[in-house]
């Protein structure tokens, strides 16, 4: 074959490579149909939060007047009324503002953990805590009644604490004084919100307030379940609510003052985030609404940054407008997974045209099949590195995320050039440098690290974490890569020729804990299958549904063996695991010290 030919055929392949991965991504991101658009492309009511990137309440990092301003300007176009959770720290302008914009709104104050005790018997720190709890409680209280009082054309109605008794950050029975001296003060209609079992097992609670705001958020739910399904569990739940509460109270108003759906973060069960499920969830909502005249806020107009603190990453992903306030996804028309795809393709182009030309010496160097395969896995591993870019950065919520973020990166980034180089070493029989194989080795040991403790963390509480597929990518498509590589050169015919060292090409090191690493790794997969599946049959809710333990333990074990996300981390652990686990055997010392 002559130079110029075989350059003919590296081009080429070069090409083709590129133009597949861009026919893949433009067939995996075609425009989706997700139902009826929004009557007149608005919304009867959203949840609003101020908050953007840097700015936190629970750091009291208010959002400035004119930020405020903006959003709702921007909001007057999605939504008739807002919601708010807060009447202090910044929150104060927004009933004026509101007017200005032609928006109406609910307005909320926020409870913090509040009890009737004897401060004697708390500890000062405890008693410090207690106290500012109060203060901050009071100044909500006043803060609502006087702007309910100041602007009636604007504050419609209002919620006296969110979700305290799920946090169980107070007894009922002082929520309820705290309704009791908002009703009396005021003339809109009061309320408390709460999620929708909590309001059923409080009827104390019920009783005092002029409308029951409930929240049903099925991806939260202790029985997860899938997003159309989702969307028939509402109206399910709705007339659960209605039929008990107009027993007890003939034509109290009901409010679902929180439903929505992530665009982003970990699957739960059969709850899969995402652009189109968001946009289908909530689309489906509006219907389902409409048809029921459900009265409906939906959650939430903006991502939530600071949430991811308490949440992850899913926490912070539920607005219809992105951080920097723009649109996740339309309410009108079809709908695109990832509308940025393009900028991934091209950068990852670029990273695989970069890395042909670095590597072009070796790959020339190779037969055919094999120059198409090496080009093939640069392919992937430039679009993994390019993908874990932006999956990392996006979901960086703060300064020590972004630290992370931007290590693992540069981490990954070596790792891909070390795995290349060993990768072509071994398609054209070259041995390879020691630097190189004892780096591979040590970035190996480091991935594996931290396999094992997120795996740990997964398994033990794993509720709010997302699965670090992205963190790992790079490690885990090398070793399958330098596995194939030694396929093709037939020096892999079985699982006990998968040996790690072998593969990074230290093969005379005395690894005494590579089986045990191995080992582990495979005990860390039955112990994730574990932790997911005890998490949801233990569960409150989900205990109630399914008394029978043995259909409640089958139930458990499907959610979490058909949760896509959680399959294929097995399968990255395992992919490690295998020949870690095939090279305990130790090397013959003695050839070893020949060489």
């Amino acid at each position: 074959m002559t130079r110029n030919f075989k350059l003919a055929v590296f081009t080429g392949v070069l090409l083709i490579n590129i133009a597949a991965a861009g026919l893949l991504n433009w067939l995996s991101n075609k425009p989706t149909d997700v139902g009826n658009d929004a009557p007149d492309g608005k919304l009867s009511s959203l949840s609003f939060a101020p908050f953007r990137d840097g700015e936190d309440p629970l750091q009291k990092h208010k959002p400035s007047p004119q930020n405020i301003a903006e959003d709702l300007q921007l909001l007057a176009d999605k939504t008739h009324s807002i919601r708010t959770y807060s009447s202090v720290d910044g929150m104060e302008v927004i009933p004026a503002l509101a007017r200005q914009y032609g928006l109406t709104l609910t307005q909320g104050a926020w409870l913090n953990y509040d009890e009737d005790v004897d401060p004697a018997t708390l500890s000062d720190s405890k008693r410090k805590e207690l106290l500012k709890a109060k203060q901050s409680n009071a100044l909500e209280i006043a803060a609502l009644i006087e702007s309910a009082n100041a602007n009636p054309d604007v504050v419609k109605r209002v919620i006296v604490g969110n979700e305290v008794l799920l946090r169980g950050d107070m007894p009922s029975e002082l929520l309820v004084k705290y309704i009791r001296q908002v009703k009396q003060a005021i003339k809109q209609p009061v309320s408390y919100a709460d999620v929708w079992s909590f309001y059923l097992k409080h009827p104390e609670v019920a009783k005092e307030v002029d409308y029951i705001t409930i929240h049903i958020l099925p991806y939260w739910e202790d029985e997860p379940l899938e997003v159309n399904a989702a969307i028939d569990h509402i109206e399910k739940i709705y007339r659960q609510v209605y039929d008990q509460v107009n027993a007890m109270y003939p034509g109290k108003p009901i409010l679902i003052g929180e439903s929505g759906w992530p665009s982003h973060g970990r699957q739960r069960g059969w709850a899969i985030p995402g652009v189109v499920n968001e946009a289908r969830f909530v689309r489906g909502l509006i219907q389902v609404a409409d048809k029921n005249g459900f009265d409906l806020n939906i959650v939430e107009a903006f991502n939530q940054p600071w949430k991811s603190a308490l949440e992850g990453v899913v926490g912070a992903n539920w607005g219809l407008f992105s951080a920097d306030r723009k649109p996740v996804f339309p309410l009108t028309g079809p709908v695109i997974e990832n509308s940025g795809w393009h900028a991934v393709w091209m950068a990852a182009s670029l990273l695989l045209l970069a890395l042909a030309v670095y590597f072009y010496k070796s790959v020339n160097t190779i037969t055919l099949k094999r120059m198409i395969f090496s080009i093939f896995v640069m392919q992937i591993l430039s679009y993994l590195w390019v993908s874990q870019i932006v999956e990392l950065w996006q979901t960086s919520f703060n300064s020590g995320e972004k630290f992370y973020a931007l290590t693992v990166i540069i981490f990954s980034a070596v790792l891909l050039l070390l795995l290349l180089r060993r990768l072509l070493d071994v398609l054209s029989l070259r041995a390879t440098k020691t630097w190189v194989s004892m780096a591979l080795r040590y970035l190996f040991g480091l991935a594996v690290f931290l396999m094992i403790y997120k795996t740990s963390a997964l398994a033990i509480s794993g509720r709010y974490l997302s699965f670090p597929n992205f963190e790992t990518s790079i490690a885990i498509a090398g070793i399958f890569a330098l596995a194939l590589a030694h396929w093709f050169i037939d020096s892999l015919r079985s699982l006990n020729d998968l040996d790690f060292n072998k593969l990074v090409g230290n093969t005379c090191i005395d690894r005494r804990l590579d089986k045990r690493i191995g080992i582990a790794l495979m005990l860390l997969c039955l112990s994730l299958i574990a932790g997911e599946t005890y998490a949801f049959v233990v569960s409150r809710d989900f205990s109630h549904d399914h008394p029978d333990f043995f259909k409640r333990l089958w139930l458990s074990l499907r959610y979490t063996l058909e949760n896509c996300q959680l399959d294929l981390w097995l399968a990255a652990l395992l992919t490690i695991a295998v020949p870690f686990w095939s090279s305990g055997r130790q090397p013959d010392l003695a050839v070893c010290e020949v060489k």
